[in-house]
């Protein structure tokens, strides 16, 4: 097993000779009595050897089985084992599961962990790894300091829930509480599979699922401020209670890149980010692409601080960055191109801040502004506006997943657009960017939306980077202040992290709106911002002039081979957009639909839909309106369970108005249903 080439494939490696086993399902005791679910992964070679953790809620005998294979067996197959946990609640793991991140689920992790170490196939030293919610419970349980955690790899993880997470951005509510919270909602009440857990057991434990069942997010809009309820969990409270080594990794469409840059100039345990182009998937499946060998660089983490061989891996340069090079909206593409750059000293060795001003005449130049000069600009964009744009996180882009940007012309033409003239060279952008508002509205409550565009000779406008503010959390998400309507204020707004060209002949374009729909819940009215140019500007950071990056070499893509499986319906993505053309009212929907997949190995059959509609008109602003439908079923010849959930949020001026609705089947009769109604007080939002 020593001998094997960290290029390899797992097919290639079991074709070798290299054996593995998996046991479908273990028991972990916890000390209140309850008992975790786990598939473990193992190598055939008995000697004791560090674990792998994934610890996440998405049931692992089921829906993520044949990702779970292509992970842990490759693990196993080089050296370690692998343990698939399910949160408390979720799969065959029992309890309930209540909501995400909370104390008891942290408190099972290191249980679990404990638990782990102490195998006799164990050598001592765990490990966690995760993408989204592992990525998350990985740097939760390092932040806890179980002294057998020696090393994480988080992907597309937080270290901060309210500022970067799936609920709030810029203090403004985001579509991703409503798509993610609807889903959760569903995977909450899922029920146990009988074969595992018992066929005079299951229904109860469905039943209590069912029954302690939440209206998820509802729940998280209770919180619109970044309380205790957003900063437990958080891991940036306290940086210096991870002491473990992180590798952190993010994509530039996903969601979380911002994460990397926190925790590689933050944390003080050993530290190192890689951001690729990708979207919310895996760099091993790298959509967009390039895919990298990320496995093989996961086992130098693993080698290195769980094994202790020395091979020079805290030495690998602090950042590796994947710089894009330009691409229009394309509905085929599926790989970026672009380069890796290798940045040892970051941020102070490769990125280095340029200053541009906006002028009143609609122009972006670079340089600080004549103080005083020009006029006031003002827009009071359609609440439409936003439509061009993508996903909160997105999954991939193009046909395949539907979710990314397309041009933004038709955005631009509802925004208030300062153009750079045409680039005589190009303009690398890398890291963070910044806009500084001098801004007026005529209302107490409103908020913005920063977008920057690459702008082709053609017209053609491609979003590069955005950013939102709630403009009454202009100096603190956790004490808003409401505008005095006419009064100026001086505020920040954070764009998101990007690593992209400009290139020479194309404008930079830097687009406000003051609505930004399906993205951002719209304030209680439309409002009008005048935003004074002269004491504006924007800050972003670009490639330092002369860097050269030494070479970054990733191997092969490298898996193993999933389980066996037969796909009975194809899935679909789509994602449609209608505008009644006599009220100008727009309706979006989205469908994410999984089609139904027998796993071979348990007979079981999977199927899974999520369908989104999105609904406002262009003037009025409670209009807003949010439907969605999940749902998922398990079918085998003994056993057919089928669960159905439907969340509708619509607002007045002054609250929210949450509905939803459970009804669960055993084969063609109802099990069990519930209904929720929720009415919750609009808080500076």
């Amino acid at each position: 097993m020593a001998g094997l080439d960290d290029g390899m494939t797992q097919l290639e490696a079991f074709a070798n000779g290299v054996e593995t086993r998996s046991v479908e399902t273990v028991w972990i005791p916890l000390a209140d009595g309850r008992r975790l679910a786990a598939r473990l992964f193992l190598p055939a070679n008995p000697a004791p050897v560090p674990v792998i953790l994934e610890y996440i809620p998405y049931r692992r005998r089921d829906l993520t089985r044949l990702g779970d294979d292509q992970l842990h067996l490759w693990f196993a197959a080089h050296g370690y084992a692998g343990a698939r946990v399910d949160i408390a609640g979720t799969g065959d793991s029992e309890g309930v599961m209540g909501d995400e991140y909370i104390a008891r689920e942290q408190d099972d992790a290191c249980e679990v962990i404990e638990w782990l170490g102490q195998q006799d196939w164990c050598s001592g030293a765990v490990g966690m790894i995760g993408h989204s919610w592992g990525g998350f419970s990985g740097l939760q349980a390092a932040a806890r300091r179980p002294a057998r955690l020696k090393a994480v790899v988080s992907v597309y993880s937080t270290d901060d829930r309210y500022a970067c997470d799936a609920h709030w951005m810029g203090g403004c509510l985001i579509d991703d509480n409503f798509s993610w919270g609807s889903a959760l909602f569903n995977y909450c009440a899922l029920p146990p599979d009988p074969a595992v857990v018992g066929h005079d057991t299951w229904r109860e434990m469905w039943r209590v699922r069912i029954e302690n069942a939440t209206l998820i997010p509802a729940g998280w809009m209770r919180h619109q401020r970044r309380d205790e309820f957003w900063k437990h969990g958080s891991v940036c409270e306290d940086f210096g209670a991870i002491a473990c080594p992180v590798l952190a990794v993010g994509g530039w469409l996903d969601g979380y890149p911002r994460t990397v840059f926190n925790l590689v100039e933050n944390l003080s345990a050993p530290c190192k980010g890689i951001i690729g182009p990708w979207g919310h998937k895996m760099p091993e499946i790298g959509f967009p692409g390039p895919a990298i060998g990320f496995l093989q660089e996961c086992l130098r983490w693993w080698d290195r601080w769980l094994k202790d061989i020395k091979n020079g891996v805290e030495d690998d340069p602090d950042m590796r960055l994947y710089l894009m090079d330009p691409l229009t909206p394309d509905p085929v593409a599926t790989t970026r191109p672009g380069r890796w750059l290798a940045i040892r000293n970051w941020p102070e060795a490769a990125a280095q801040p340029q200053t541009f001003s906006l002028g009143s005449d609609g122009t972006l130049v670079r340089g600080e502004a004549i103080k005083g000069a020009g006029k006031t600009c003002s827009v009071r964009s359609p609440l439409t506006t936003g439509q061009t744009g993508q996903a909160w996180c997105p999954y991939g882009q193009g046909r395949v997943a539907p979710d990314g940007a397309v041009d933004q012309r038709v955005d631009d033409a509802l925004s208030l657009c300062f153009d750079l003239a045409s680039l005589t060279e190009p303009l690398s952008i890398l890291g963070t960017g910044w806009l500084r508002l001098l801004v007026s509205a005529d209302k107490p409550l409103a908020q913005v939306a920063v977008r920057l565009t690459d702008v082709a000779p053609d017209g053609t406008s491609t979003l590069v980077s955005f950013g939102v503010l709630n403009l009454a959390h202009r100096n603190s998400h956790e004490f808003p202040e409401a505008l005095v309507p006419g009064q100026s204020y001086d505020v920040q707004v954070e764009l998101k992290p990007v690593g992209q060209i400009i290139p020479a002949g194309h404008k930079l374009r830097l687009a406000i709106s003051s609505a930004y729909w399906p993205m951002l819940w719209p304030s209680p009215e439309q409002a009008m911002l005048t935003i004074d140019p002269a004491g504006s500007r924007l800050d972003l950071p670009v490639l330092a002039e002369g860097f050269e990056s030494e070479p970054v070499i990733f191997g092969p893509v490298a898996q193993a081979p999933a389980g066996p499986s037969t796909r009975l319906i194809a899935g679909k993505q789509t994602r449609d957009r209608r505008v009644d053309v006599a009220t100008g009212t727009m309706t979006l929907t989205a469908l994410s639909d999984d089609g139904t997949a027998r796993i071979d190995e348990t007979g079981t059959e999977v199927s899974s839909s999520h369908l989104e509609t999105m609904i406002i008109a262009p003037g009025v602003a409670t209009s807003a309106e949010y439907l969605s439908e999940c749902k998922i079923g398990f079918r085998r010849d003994d056993w057919q369970a089928h669960l159905q959930t439907t969340v509708r949020v619509t607002c007045s001026e002054t609250a929210f108005h949450v509905t939803g609705s459970l009804v669960a089947h055993e084969g063609d009769q109802i099990f069990a249903e519930r209904k929720f109604d929720e009415t919750i007080p609009r808080d500076h939002l």
